[in-house]
């Protein structure tokens, strides 16, 4: 085990944050716990969403929804990334609901035969132009659909984080006419799923049987210009990322650092060696960005290395090698937040938890 970095999962923030979104809602809550749950561990966030109040979980891959049940979670899952010549038969054995977006794939999750039928939500393209049922979608009659089990409909926002954008009402007066078509073949019991987290918070017409909340179950804003921070919107942060100073040391005014010299030491200071990396998902490109130590911030000088990356203390800094610094937390002290470093790296908050790699172990509180 590591001690050079490590990533505080607070489960019990997750917790509270699907009861708030749940309550925003007023509906059936989906909770996102693709990609490793965002980068902060799939069992576990799975097992604390669904305690906070989760009716369903939702991942990309039929390979985490297996893992999922492998844990012994049994609550509904939906799979949405499940391509033709998955292995559908796996997601009927072990009661996975899988998203179907072509004819092809219907035709082959149709195939699957056995005492159980498959379950399916058919994703539909309503302006994303991503994912989704689009020129196929008169297509469909109904043999297509009387081998399966149609549980739910689905389609995704592609700006529900900027209020008031005309192409929302398009998505969502789109959304209805798709739905109604396949109500048409006799399919009245279905749920219908739209919002994602930017909606969940400021979109209610749009919330229908069911929102689908990933990034603001983990405390962190869909867009910081146009919605506002977590503490704005009554979300908490569930992740601190901190690691150790490796080294520090004293540097005269004019020192060079880093690969490529790109910058020097604008007068005598000390420098702190960060047992991090791009190796462990720190932006290579990150600037006015840094760590959280000893009451005040310490931004990064020179670039990001594989395994390190160097920050400025100060002349006057009391730190030593081997203490702990903060990288991002919730920034109630302070400290750079993960929109900070979204910031700081050209990106999104989405990127720079998810990123954080599999060498710096997750430390969760209850």
């Amino acid at each position: 085990m590591t001690n050079r970095a490590e990533a505080l999962v607070d489960l019990s923030a997750i917790k509270s944050n699907i009861a708030t979104l749940k309550a925003k809602a007023g509906v059936d809550l989906l909770a996102v716990v693709k990609a490793d749950a965002y980068g902060h561990g799939l069992v576990p966030v799975a097992k604390a969403a669904l305690e906070g109040g989760a009716n369903w979980l939702g991942v990309a891959l039929l390979e985490e929804a297996i893992a999922l049940r492998a844990a012994g979670i049994t609550a509904p899952i939906l799979a949405w990334l499940v391509p033709p010549g998955s292995d559908f038969q796996s997601a009927v054995d072990n009661d996975i609901d899988i998203s179907v977006a072509s004819i092809k794939a219907l035709d082959e999750v149709s195939a699957v035969k056995g005492v159980k039928r498959p379950r399916v939500h058919l994703e539909v393209d309503t302006g994303m132009t991503r994912g989704g049922f689009l020129d196929e979608w008169n297509k469909i009659d109904a043999p297509h659909l009387n081998s399966v089990e149609i549980v739910g409909i689905f389609s995704h926002f592609a700006r529900a984080d900027e209020p008031g954008q005309a192409q929302n009402l398009d998505q969502l007066v789109r959304f209805k006419k798709m739905v109604a078509s396949l109500e048409s073949f006799g399919f009245t019991n279905l749920i219908r799923h739209l919002s994602n987290s930017a909606a969940t918070l400021v979109d209610h017409v749009s919330a229908f049987d069911m929102v689908r909340t990933g990034i603001a179950m983990y405390g962190l804003t869909p867009d910081l210009n146009n919605l506002g921070n977590s503490q704005s919107l009554n979300l908490k942060p569930a992740m601190t990322l901190r690691a150790k100073l490796h080294l520090v040391k004293e540097v005269p005014a004019g020192s060079s650092v880093g690969y490529g010299a790109t910058e020097k030491t604008k007068s005598d200071t000390k420098l702190g060696v960060v047992a991090m990396g791009y190796a462990d998902g720190i932006p290579r490109i990150a600037k006015n960005a840094g760590v959280f130590v000893d009451g005040k911030r310490a931004p990064i000088i020179g670039r990001v290395s594989m395994d390190q990356f160097v920050v400025d203390l100060g002349a006057n800094s009391p730190a030593q090698s081997g203490d702990w610094v903060t990288v991002f937390s919730t920034g109630t002290n302070g400290e750079y937040t993960a929109d900070d470093w979204g910031a700081a790296s050209g990106s999104i908050n989405y990127e720079i938890v998810t990123r954080i790699g599999p060498r710096v172990p997750r430390i969760y509180q209850l």
